[in-house]
């Protein structure tokens, strides 16, 4: 993992990392102020870690998404064929989340939502009032940061509140008060009584939910996330689709920047084999998506990175599909959605110990370079935001699949 970021004395640092289900482990940080804007050298950088570390021990490589790093990632894995790379999923969900942000009906909703939170909280004994609502906790509140999920977690905390604060602008304290007499207040008032305004914002936090929970799981360093990735982003977007009740010209507009970003940034061999090796989808014989481009993936990646038997490993993959050999028990189909996929294939995948390898080496991966920046969303609880699409075994929630494969994506 290569994890980069300005100090207060504003250099360009690189925090090298090294993850593993066990544990992470920090290998160096190093000054590249005066070569970041070179991607061979940031290349050579990483080939002084690698090898380092040991390129027999490294799997996958987890960068930045700038266009530096991306290159300087395809040339390292055009001299290391075994390693794979591919940037920060955290930060491809940021730019999405970014990208959804800046969208003027987005920008406009913002604006009002922060003329309702200043209000309140320019007012003393507004807010003492709504304190002492039962169950009160304090509205997120609107402000300027670089974790884009702030803006719509803003809107999912005053989406909760909108019974007190409708109950607030309807009570004879307020009518009394001698605040409601300023213009401000009833700018306050009529939006807070606006059915539309609620509406908006319901969309957005159903839109955003499933998205905030993937920035959850990727910027989790308690279990592997890359099994998850491929799985959540499509789900996500069905989610979308569903929102508008599949009219495209709805839907287009949020779903073209997931498929700007995801096809751009994350649509990786490894992602898809990751998938195609979490029993958890494999198993779900009625959503596990059955397009070319998953099978391809899985052999690509066995053709291009495993560097052991390709030939005894592609045998092994039949055994795995059909449910053959210790793959046959009924425990092994129940446990595959509540057993961390790499902790399953150990249990099950005694018969084929050339896949079993392959599988744990992949599903031990992390998909994030960096967890996001507790200080920037402080008081905010990612595990709660709105009503998350297809939580993952291993992860809170229930799991929900939707057989959103045969639809098309754009």
């Amino acid at each position: 993992m290569a994890d980069g970021w300005t100090d207060t004395r504003h250099r360009s640092l690189i925090n090298f990392l090294v993850y593993c289900p066990r544990e992470m482990v920090f290998v160096k940080s190093v000054d590249a102020s005066e070569i970041m804007k070179s991607s061979k050298n940031l290349f050579k950088l990483f080939d002084e870690v690698v090898t380092w570390v040991g390129s027999k021990n490294i799997v996958h490589m987890v960068t930045d998404n700038a266009s530096n790093y991306v290159s300087a990632g395809k040339l390292l894995c055009e001299k290391y064929k075994t390693i794979s790379w591919s940037p920060c999923a955290a930060h491809c969900l940021n730019l999405v989340l970014k990208d959804m942000g800046d969208m003027p009906h987005v920008d406009r909703l913002k604006e009002r939502a922060s003329k309702v939170t200043i209000f309140i909280y320019n007012h003393v004994q507004l807010i003492a009032w709504l304190r002492n609502r039962p169950g009160w906790i304090e509205i997120v509140r609107l402000r300027a940061t670089r974790f884009a999920a702030t803006t719509f977690l803003a809107f999912g905390s005053i989406h909760v509140h909108k019974h007190d604060l409708q109950a607030l602008v309807t009570s004879k304290f307020f009518v009394d008060n001698r605040s409601v007499r300023e213009l401000k207040a009833k700018e306050a008032v009529s939006i807070i009584l606006d059915n539309s305004f609620w509406d908006d914002i319901n969309d957005i936090v159903k839109i955003s939910s499933p998205l905030i929970h993937l920035l959850r799981i990727v910027d989790s360093d308690q279990r592997p996330t890359i099994g998850y990735v491929y799985e959540d982003m499509y789900g996500a977007r069905l989610g979308i689709k569903k929102i508008f009740q599949m009219k495209k010209h709805l839907y287009k507009p949020y779903t073209s920047i997931i498929k700007n970003r995801w096809d751009k940034h994350l649509l990786k061999d490894l992602h898809a084999a990751a998938y195609w090796l979490n029993s958890a989808f494999q198993y779900d014989e009625e959503n596990f998506c059955r397009k070319p481009a998953v099978n391809i993936a899985i052999l690509d990646y066995i053709g291009k990175k495993y560097d052991g038997d390709q030939e005894k490993v592609i045998k092994e993959i039949q055994y795995f599909e059909d449910r053959i050999g210790s793959f046959d028990r009924d425990l092994a189909l129940s446990t595959s959605k509540t057993t961390h996929p790499d902790e399953w294939w150990k249990l099950w995948g005694v018969d084929v110990p050339n896949l079993q390898k392959l599988a744990i080496r992949i599903l031990s991966q992390t998909s994030a370079s960096f967890g996001y920046d507790s200080s920037e969303v402080e008081g905010i609880d990612l595990g709660t935001f709105g009503q998350p699409i297809g939580p993952p075994p291993g992860f809170s929630g229930n799991d929900v699949h939707d057989n959103f494969h045969d639809i098309d994506d754009l």
